[in-house]
């Protein structure tokens, strides 16, 4: 990671609800979740989570790095429609060698929908290639 990253950088990511993000309209093989409400699945505001953590990132990564998630604790406490603005903010609280530590609220128009602490790590994209290449070798032998 560069040297341009300081703990403090915030992201906030907005996004209106779409149908495919509800419970229901995520899954439509799991036949369970037809009959749960449309709302924005626990799953997507995850998603959601770890977008916004990985913005603050994308700036400051060297050539060949990324970043993924290692470790998310959220909570998921109001419901949002499909129709509603959400908005999710991200706040890079500690950086330790390769993790990088966010907390993360999530908000609709009337409520705060979830909050968390996500921790993301620097990789080399080629050498992340290059196990998972060996793990389907492995898998398809």
């Amino acid at each position: 990671m560069r040297d341009t990253l300081r703990v403090g950088m915030t992201h906030t990511l907005r996004i209106t609800v779409p149908d495919h993000l509800t419970v229901p309209g995520m899954m439509p093989e799991a036949g369970s979740w037809q009959s749960m409400p449309k709302v924005l699945a626990t799953s997507m505001l995850v998603a959601l989570m770890e977008w916004a953590a990985m913005e603050i990132l994308l700036p400051h990564h060297n050539e060949g790095e990324q970043s993924v998630g290692v470790h998310i604790d959220m909570s998921h406490v109001a419901a949002t429609p499909p129709g509603m603005a959400v908005e999710i903010t991200a706040k890079l609280v500690a950086m330790d060698g390769k993790f990088y530590d966010f907390e993360i609220v999530g908000r609709d128009q009337f409520d705060v929908i979830g909050e968390g602490k996500h921790r993301r790590a620097a990789i080399k994209r080629a050498k992340f290639d290059e196990r998972l290449d060996q793990k389907i070798a492995r898998m398809n032998a």
